[in-house]
C-alpha cells in the first residue's frame, strides 16, 4: 500500500486519541452500525481531501465499515495530526497522504496521488481535490459520480464553477446542512479558534481589544467565545445586514481601518482575500497579534508584512515576530493558516459528530441517487439534517414534543385563524 506520512511508530498514540473522539461522537457511532449492517457503500472508491484529524479518523472508519475503499489526503497543510496519519496507515489500511508541515508542491502532489485511486465519490474541505480533477485530463475522472464538500470556501469556488456550467459532477454543500453550519461553523470554530490563539501565545484575553473580521456563522462564534474570555470585541464587516446584527448583539462596528488601530488581536473569518493587509498594518500597535479563522491563508497579506519587516523571527511554536522598520513588532499566527487546527486540535468531537455524520450520510445519498442528479451543488436533502439533528439529541438523552393532528391541522391549512 502506497502512503507518505511523517512516521508510522506514531500509530499507537493515533490509535488512542481516534479512541478518545470516538466515544465523543455517538452519531456517527450509531451510523456505523447500520453500516456495517447495510454495506451501501460496498465497492465504492472515496478520495478524501480534509483535515488529517482524529475526528476524520472516526469518519473513514465509518466510511470502511460501510464498504468503501478510502484514500486520505489533507486539505491544509498545517492540519494535520501525525499520529493519526500513521494510526490511519497501519490500523485501518487506508492510504494517507499528509504531513504537518508539508510545502504547496508536496501538498498538490499528495491530492494528486489521493486521486490515483480513480475515485467514485470525492469527499473535499476547501475544494482543492475538485478543483485539482478539473485542472487535469480525465484520466477516468469522468467516472466520478459524485462529493461532498465540508467548508464555505469549498462551496462557494463550486457554485462558481457550476454558474460556469463546468462543474463535471455533482456535490453536496455539507457545509449548508443547519446541523453543520448552526453548530460546527459556530460553536466549534468559536471554542477552536480562542483554543489555537491560547495555545500559540498564552496571552490573556481578558481585557483585549479582539477584532473580528467577518461575522459570518465563523465570526460570530469567535465573537462569543472571545467576549465570553473577558475581551473587548470589535466587528468589522462589509455587509450591512450582519454588520447591524453584530451591533445589536452588542459588539462595537467599525471598518478595519479603524479597528486597526486599537485592536490587540486580530482574527479575520471572512473566507475572502486581503481582508488585513499594507494599509492597516502600517498604523497597527506595537505588539498586534494577528490570526486567521478561514480556510485559506490569503486573508492576511502576508506579503505585505514581509515587505514591513527589517527582520523576522520565529519566537514560540507558530509565533513569528515581524519587526518592522519603524521599531513596531506584529506577531502572525501559523503563518496566517487555519489557526485553530495548526495550533490546536480543530473542532471538539461533540460538534464534527453532526458535520461528519453529514458527510456520511450524503455519501451513502449519493451512492443511491447520483445517476438522477445534474451536475450541480446540492443542499443536504432535509430529511438528513433532521435524522442527525435526532440523533444527536437522543445521545444527548433528550426528549423533544411532537405535533398534534390538530397542530398539524392548523400549520397546513389557510382556513383557520383568529
Amino acid at each position: 500500500m502506497e502512503y507518505d506520512i511523517k512516521n508510522i511508530k506514531l500509530a499507537k498514540r493515533g490509535a488512542l486519541r481516534i479512541e478518545w473522539a470516538r466515544n465523543n461522537m455517538p452519531v456517527l457511532r450509531l451510523i456505523a452500525e447500520r453500516f456495517k449492517k447495510e454495506q451501501p457503500l460496498k465497492g465504492l472508491k472515496i478520495a478524501a481531501c480534509l483535515h488529517v484529524t482524529t475526528e476524520t479518523g472516526v469518519l473513514l472508519e465509518v466510511l470502511k465499515k460501510g464498504g468503501a475503499k478510502v484514500a486520505l489526503c489533507a486539505s491544509n497543510p498545517l492540519s494535520t495530526q501525525d499520529d493519526v496519519a500513521a494510526s490511519l496507515v497501519k490500523n485501518l489500511k487506508i492510504p494517507v497522504f499528509a504531513i504537518k508541515g508539508e510545502d504547496t508542491k508536496t501538498y498538490y502532489r499528495h491530492i494528486k496521488f489521493a486521486l490515483n485511486m480513480k475515485p467514485d465519490i470525492t469527499m473535499d474541505d476547501g475544494a482543492d481535490l475538485v478543483s485539482t480533477i478539473h485542472r487535469l485530463p480525465f484520466r477516468g475522472h469522468h467516472k466520478v459520480k459524485g462529493g461532498t464538500e465540508e467548508t464555505t470556501t469549498g462551496v462557494i469556488r463550486l457554485r462558481a464553477l457550476a454558474r460556469e456550467r463546468k462543474l463535471r459532477y455533482p456535490i453536496i454543500a455539507v457545509n449548508d446542512a443547519q446541523t453543520k453550519y448552526l453548530f460546527d461553523n459556530r460553536y466549534g470554530t468559536g471554542q477552536s479558534t480562542i483554543d489555537g490563539i491560547i495555545r500559540a501565545t498564552n496571552r490573556l484575553l481578558t481585557g483585549a481589544k479582539f477584532v473580528v473580521c467577518g461575522y459570518g456563522w465563523c465570526g460570530r462564534g469567535v465573537a462569543m467565545r472571545a467576549r465570553g474570555m473577558g475581551a473587548e470585541v470589535i466587528v468589522c464587516e462589509v455587509d450591512p445586514l450582519r454588520a447591524l446584527e453584530a451591533n445589536m448583539d452588542g459588539y462595537a462596528v467599525m471598518p478595519i481601518k479603524e479597528a486597526a488601530k486599537i485592536g490587540d488581536i486580530f482574527v479575520t473569518a471572512t473566507g475572502d482575500t486581503s481582508v488585513i493587509r499594507y494599509e492597516h498594518f502600517k498604523v497597527m500597535k506595537d505588539g498586534a497579534i494577528l490570526a486567521n479563522a478561514g480556510h485559506f491563508n490569503v486573508e492576511i497579506e502576508t506579503g505585505a508584512l514581509e515587505k514591513l519587516a527589517k527582520e523576522k523571527r520565529d519566537i514560540r511554536d507558530f509565533v513569528t515576530e515581524y519587526n518592522l522598520k519603524d521599531g513596531r513588532k506584529i506577531y502572525l499566527l501559523a503563518a496566517g493558516r487555519l489557526i485553530n487546527l495548526a495550533a490546536a486540535e480543530g473542532h471538539p468531537a461533540q460538534v464534527m459528530d453532526m458535520s461528519f455524520a453529514n458527510q456520511a450520510l450524503a455519501v451513502e445519498y449519493l451512492a443511491k441517487n447520483y445517476r438522477r442528479l445534474e451536475r450541480d451543488v446540492y443542499e443536504v436533502p432535509p430529511d438528513i439534517d433532521k435524522k442527525i439533528a435526532y440523533l444527536k439529541l437522543k445521545s444527548m438523552r433528550i426528549k423533544i414534543d411532537t405535533l398534534t393532528p390538530q397542530q398539524k391541522k392548523y400549520l397546513t391549512s389557510w382556513e383557520l385563524g383568529t
